[in-house]
This record gives structure tokens, C-alpha cells and sequence, in this order.
């Protein structure tokens, strides 16, 4: 077992189908460098830059010093660091041409054979070994690859395959919180807790003490609802019985019904004046963390952020399993990101909790619950980067990570769009450049952005 990095070990163990190994448990496991991490659907993670250093410098020979050192900013305000710093080249002073991750990152720009052959899923065939993947619903490092590690396996091989999805972020079922806190949300007491003793201790018993023999306790999937903040379980992830539901962007309006008319919203996406991915002011950590459950009304009162949101639902609605964003968009520009997010508007009569920042309210609080990334370069590849054609109506899918949460009765779903997200990822120049590591000044550009009404948003439905 192990988790994170020691998560893809273990995955990679698999891949001996050793006699003696029986189970492997792969942790927030990474299964493609260029999906988990660094990279989300070709836009690069600059929220982690300052991390690169661990995996840059080579070792040649044995140490117990580390052989890396982090990189101080000398400022509390990344947001600020990152705009003033300009062009990712310019980053360069930091790393030098020694930080061979650094130079790697910069010279293989789009999924091409470096990142191809680096990836694991391809090879997860004929599995032998138990395997149980585990992994945090709210983890902003290693999402892709826990869901895809299980969905592979689950496709290719006929071992016994199970998932385990909680309510974590980053290795935090490893930990022994009493309360399990994301940001401002309390999801509960003890919850890693009970997975140690109830989930893992089960599946390592069942497949070592007794040699996979006798009745196995543990369902095939063992999910966590972020919205109800319950366990479930299911034969299988994602669940038989869901349905696809169309819901269409139109007229600032999440609807299941669409209107014929011809029609847009548009915003001016300026890389000068960013959208934040987060409204606190601080230097980042290594890695983000509470982002993925923050509460996103600062950027809805953006005018470079779009709005499309539900009527108060009359019922409880549960997400279970995949997200497909079906995106027509235009741009004035000859590249652009699209970022969509899901996110539960919270009652006007929420009750406070303790766990909220004191500048904000549980009230109306719009707590994110999935998002996602497409650099529109790689629109139609991930391999061969092609520019948009300015101002032509495209159409740009983005697969968001599978989600377990239900909308309450009461509540909103709303849908929010954008194309900065900084500086959680890099910026994109608006115009299309080969390589955006190498993008001059002068490539940064004002554009005008349009989505048009025949966008819609693809939910997988809990029955």
C-alpha cells in the first residue's frame, strides 16, 4: 500500500502478478503525470510550481539530507507573485537547466510520447491480486488517478476490484482527525477513523489472515455522500441505476428544458486582472487544498464569470459518477481555457457552523463540489495542440471527475464558467502560441469569450 506517489508503487506492483502478492491497496494513487498534478486536461498547475524541486534535482548518490530545496517567494500573496512574475519563463531564475523536472515540464508542453509512456493505465491488464483504490473526493492532487486506477482495473482484469471514496482531501484517511474538515465544511466525526478500522483492517484481513477465504464484508464500492454526508455502498462504481440528465446553459438558467432561440452570454477575459481560484490572500502550501470545497460567491460576482443556476429544487437530487460539460463557445482570441464548475447554493436559512471563516456565512454559501479545466488548444487532442479559429462557434467537452453528493431539496445547483483559474493554473495567452512555457509578453491578450445556449451540462442521476 502506500499513498500518493507510494500510491503509484503500489500500483506498479501489480504489474509483477508476484505469486506472494495478494492484496494492494493504491492510495490517492497518480496514474498519468500529465492528468493528475501537473497538468489537468493540458493546463499546466502552477499552484505547483513551488513543489517541482522535490522531483527535479537527481540524486547521485545516497543521502539523508534532502537533496531539495523549496523555493521562498519572499511574499505572503501568491496571487500577487505569480501575476508580477509574468510569462512561466520568466520563472526560470528560480530553476535552473539542473531541475531536470522543471526543463521536462517546459519542452513536453502536450501529451506527447514522454507523458505516454510515463502513464500506467495502459499496462493494468490481467490483474491477479485483490486490489482496493482509495481515494479523497475533494483531493486536488490525485483525483484522476484513484477513479481511473479502479475503472482500468475494473475493465481489463477479473480479480477482485474495489473503491473506496471519501469525503478527503489529500491523504487525510491516513490521519486521525476527530472531525473531518474541508475548508468550511464539516462533513463529520471520526470518518477516517472508521474507514481504518471498518474498510482497510477488513480488506487486508480478509486477503491475508484468512487468504481471501470465507465471506468477504466489503462491497464493491464504498462511497461517501458529500451532500447528505453518509456512507453508501454498491455492487459496482459508478452505480446501475443512474440516468444521464441533460441540464442546458441558457438565459443565466440551469433547465432541463431547451430553448430553440439563438443566443449567448459573453464576458472579456483579461490576463491581466485573473479570475482567483481562491479569495484568501496567503502563500499557498506545496500543494492546494480547501479550494475544492470553498465558497465560490466572490467569483459569481465577477463579471468574467458565468452564471447558470437551478430554480430551488422541490426534491433531493443525487450526482453519482461522471460530469460531462458540452461546451459551444466562440472566442475572439485563437486559444482560450474553459473552466466549469459545480456548485451547491446553500438555503438562505442554512444554520452557522463553527468551522466557517469569520468573514464569511453559511448562508447562501456556494460550496464548490466539482470543477475542471480544458485548455481549448487541445479541444480535439491532447497530442496535437491546434488553434481555435476566432470567433467560430466550437464545441469543447470537458470530462469533470466523477462526483458522490446530493443537491438537498431547498438547495440550488448552479454552474459557473470562466477562462482564468489563477493562479491554481497557469494563464493562457488568448492567442496560440507552440509552446505556452515559451509565450513572450506581447502573446498575452484581451478576448472576448461567448457561450452559447445550446451548451449543456451532462449529469450522471442516482435513480
Amino acid at each position: 500500500m502506500g499513498i500518493s506517489y507510494p500510491g503509484f508503487y503500489a500500483t506498479y506492483s501489480l504489474l509483477s502478478n508476484h505469486p506472494a502478492l495478494k492484496a494492494v491497496s493504491p492510495q490517492a494513487c497518480i496514474a498519468d503525470f500529465f492528468f493528475d498534478d501537473f497538468h489537468h486536461n493540458g493546463a499546466y498547475l502552477l499552484s505547483y510550481w513551488k513543489v517541482t524541486p522535490l522531483f527535479g534535482p537527481q540524486k547521485t548518490k545516497r543521502t539523508t539530507e534532502p537533496w531539495y530545496k523549496f523555493t521562498n517567494t519572499g511574499t505572503n500573496d501568491d496571487y500577487q507573485f505569480f501575476l508580477d512574475a509574468g510569462p512561466l519563463s520568466n520563472l526560470d531564475k528560480y530553476y535552473g537547466k539542473e531541475d531536470e523536472f522543471w526543463q521536462q515540464l517546459k519542452d513536453h508542453s502536450s501529451y506527447d510520447d514522454f507523458w505516454q509512456k510515463r502513464g500506467i493505465l495502459q499496462h493494468l491488464k490481467n490483474i491477479k491480486p485483490a486490489v482496493m483504490t482509495v481515494g479523497g473526493w475533494f483531493d486536488a492532487e490525485d483525483l484522476y488517478g484513484p477513479l481511473n486506477t479502479y475503472s482500468t482495473i475494473e475493465k481489463s482484469s477479473k480479480n477482485y476490484n474495489t473503491i473506496v471514496m471519501g469525503p478527503w482531501s489529500h491523504g487525510d484517511w491516513a490521519r486521525n482527525s476527530a472531525k473531518q474538515v474541508i475548508g468550511n465544511i464539516n462533513f463529520g466525526d471520526s470518518i477516517s477513523g472508521y474507514y481504518q478500522k471498518n474498510i482497510e483492517a477488513n480488506f487486508f484481513r480478509h486477503f491475508l489472515k484468512n487468504n481471501g477465504k470465507g465471506e468477504n464484508k466489503l462491497p464493491e464500492a464504498y462511497v461517501f455522500d458529500t451532500g447528505r454526508k453518509e456512507w453508501q455502498t454498491f455492487a459496482v462504481w459508478p452505480p446501475q441505476n443512474t440516468a444521464k440528465q441533460d441540464f442546458f446553459l441558457q438565459d443565466n438558467r440551469l433547465s432541463k428544458m431547451a430553448k430553440k432561440n439563438f443566443a449567448f452570454e459573453e464576458f472579456i477575459s483579461d490576463p491581466k486582472k485573473p479570475v482567483p481560484y481562491s479569495e484568501d490572500i496567503k502563500q499557498q502550501g506545496l500543494t492546494p487544498r480547501k479550494y475544492m470545497t470553498d465558497d465560490q460567491r466572490f467569483a459569481a460576482r465577477r463579471p468574467d464569470v458565468l452564471v447558470f443556476e437551478t430554480e430551488v429544487l422541490a426534491d433531493d437530487t443525487t450526482l453519482a459518477g461522471e460530469i460531462l460539460a458540452k461546451l459551444q463557445v466562440s472566442t475572439t482570441g485563437t486559444d482560450a481555457d474553459w473552466i466549469v464548475k459545480v456548485i451547491d447554493v446553500f438555503p438562505n436559512d442554512e444554520p452557522e457552523t463553527k468551522e466557517v471563516a469569520p468573514y464569511l456565512k453559511m448562508s447562501n454559501y456556494h460550496m464548490m463540489v466539482r470543477s475542471e479545466v480544458m485548455r481549448g488548444r487541445f479541444r480535439n487532442s491532447f497530442s496535437k495542440p491546434e488553434p481555435l479559429v476566432a470567433n467560430e462557434k466550437t464545441a469543447v467537452n470537458i470530462k469533470l471527475q466523477d462526483v458522490f453528493h446530493t443537491f438537498k431539496k431547498g438547495h440550488k445547483i448552479q454552474i459557473q464558467v470562466q477562462s482564468t483559474w489563477f493562479p491554481l493554473i497557469d494563464l493562457n495567452p488568448q492567442t496560440f502560441v507552440d509552446n505556452i512555457f515559451y509565450a513572450k509578453p506581447e502573446d498575452f491578450q484581451k478576448q472576448t469569450h461567448r457561450i452559447y445556449n445550446d451548451s449543456k451540462i451532462e449529469f450522471t442521476v442516482l435513480k
